[in-house]
């Protein structure tokens, strides 16, 4: 790697620093507005920490000749999100006066839009820290929308080079394209963001929460303002809110700007969001069904409940109406299953995506039919991309190396000492970003404050390899990787 490489990638990351550093402007204005400035002085000390060091890396400006390769990249994305969190736990640290590897856990839980916390006494906690954990999933979600939009198809990770098409509108033509892209992306996810405050805070929710809820549910995160989670508020139509808030955050970002530029059918023809609502909405359905004779719900608030708790995973938002843990076996073990879909390419959304189980089927049926036909050549074809051999391999590796990672992070939390119900959903629950996992630990009633110190930093691992899709961070352990 060479020099000016270097220098340019502390460059951009001290852009982020100093972006950081202004961000927490917000929570300072939010502390005096409800007036508890006890905390504004965590807020102050991090900003100008933070600002200090971003400076100190961009102060020596861009080098001329420098210019990022793929691999660089690859360096640039897991240090961006590495280096982000180092600071933006500093006023966690300060305020809570909770452990750095507590901090740092819950920062990393926010920006890669996971959702699992340590914390509790949510109800009573400070505001700017509230509107700070908010703030950490809403930045960590466009900056994913970004990387998936316009780094992982180039760098051809788990068969996201199916979408280099649509990015390539604004990658691959005149550098303008790049800039207009990410404008109308940024507009759209800032529109989206505040139609939805705009929603639950009229169905009911104080204005406060409303808008700390929408940067959560828009991003797909699934922090909250309250213990309970979406069971503080009992009003049906919050909850409809909510689901209507998680869809809109796991579709597909570039098709809503296609659709805005004139192409009105662009996110109706889509295999991919086709088969993402088609499941949630089976899905639902079937579960809101079998809870209505189980349970003593109505079926319409079954399915309320269920439509709620389902798109939460399904999402990897990981809020929770209720503890579904309890409604018995059958429910533990399909929320298990739920746990790896995850949303469409190119949206805030973790997990396995959903294109990747359509690919899988699309090649399923294709063995199929060559079994019949020995000699017949037959065509595999995604939403209309064909899918080649190397769209193949790099879908496989990226799957395999998706199921090892939960594995390993999985055992290292047994060896810890975690019983196998924790540390199996743990490990699920953190590679997908979902949030919560299994059991009286860790699942919806609960949250990761008990954890060994050890299992926390295993598990933020976890988080970094889910959300940036696993190979982009296993490369840079590769000695092939840092050969000059």
């Amino acid at each position: 790697m060479s020099l000016a490489a270097i220098r340019l990638i502390g460059f951009i990351l001290g852009i982020f620093l100093v972006t950081l550093a202004i961000s927490m402007v917000i929570p300072m204005i939010t502390l005096v507005v409800y007036e508890r400035n006890d905390d504004l002085a965590a807020f102050l000390w991090s900003s100008l920490i933070t600002l200090i060091c971003g400076l100190l890396l961009v102060v020596r400006g861009r080098p001329d000749a420098g210019q990022l390769r793929p691999r660089d990249m690859y360096l640039l994305t897991t240090g961006s999100w590495v280096v982000v969190c180092t600071f933006a736990a500093l006023p966690m640290l300060f305020i809570t006066h909770i452990s750095y590897t507590d901090a740092f856990f819950e920062t990393m839980s926010g920006i890669t839009t996971t959702g699992s916390t340590v914390l509790s006494g949510l109800d009573t906690s400070s505001p700017g820290l509230l509107i700070w954990r908010s703030m950490l999933h809403w930045l960590g979600g466009i900056g994913f929308i970004g990387m998936a939009v316009a780094i992982l198809p180039l760098l051809r990770v788990g068969g996201m080079r199916l979408f280099q098409t649509e990015s390539s509108d604004w990658s691959e033509k005149i550098t303008p394209r790049s800039h207009v892209g990410a404008k109308y992306i940024l507009l759209l996810y800032c529109g989206l963001t505040g139609i939805g405050a705009l929603a639950l805070w009229f169905a009911g929710m104080t204005p406060f929460d409303a808008i700390n809820h929408a940067m959560s549910l828009i991003s797909t995160g699934g922090f909250s303002t309250s213990d309970a989670s979406l069971g503080h508020w009992t009003q049906p139509t919050i909850h409809w809110v909510a689901v209507a808030i998680m869809i809109l955050g796991s579709m597909p970002f570039t098709l809503y700007v296609a659709t805005l530029r004139g192409n009105r059918r662009a996110l109706i023809k889509d295999h991919q969001v086709r088969g993402f609502i088609g499941f949630l909405l089976v899905t639902s359905l079937a579960v809101s069904t079998w809870l209505h004779f189980h349970s003593d719900y109505e079926w319409w608030d079954a399915f309320r409940i269920v439509a709620v708790n389902v798109t939460s995973i399904v999402t990897t938002t990981g809020v929770a109406v209720g503890d579904y843990t309890l409604w018995g076996s059958f429910a533990v073990l399909l929320f298990f299953y739920l746990t790896f879909v995850g949303g469409c390419s190119g949206s805030t959304a973790g997990g396995l995506k959903i294109f990747r189980f359509q690919v899988a089927a699309a090649l399923l049926v294709s063995s199929l039919k060559q079994l019949i036909h020995p000699r017949a050549v037959i065509q595999k074809k995604y939403n209309g991309h064909p899918i080649d051999e190397e769209i193949v391999r790099s879908l496989l590796t990226f799957s395999f190396f998706f199921t090892i990672t939960i594995a390993v992070i999985a055992l290292g939390l047994a060896l810890i000492g975690l019983d196998w119900t924790t540390a199996l959903s743990g490990a699920a629950t953190a590679v997908c970003n979902v949030g919560p996992g299994l059991g009286t630990i860790i699942g919806p009633a609960g949250n990761f404050s008990s954890l060994p110190d050890a299992a926390k930093w295993l598990l933020t691992v976890g988080m970094l390899l889910g959300r940036l899709e696993i190979l982009t961070v296993l490369v840079l352990v590769t000695p092939v990787f840092w050969r000059y």
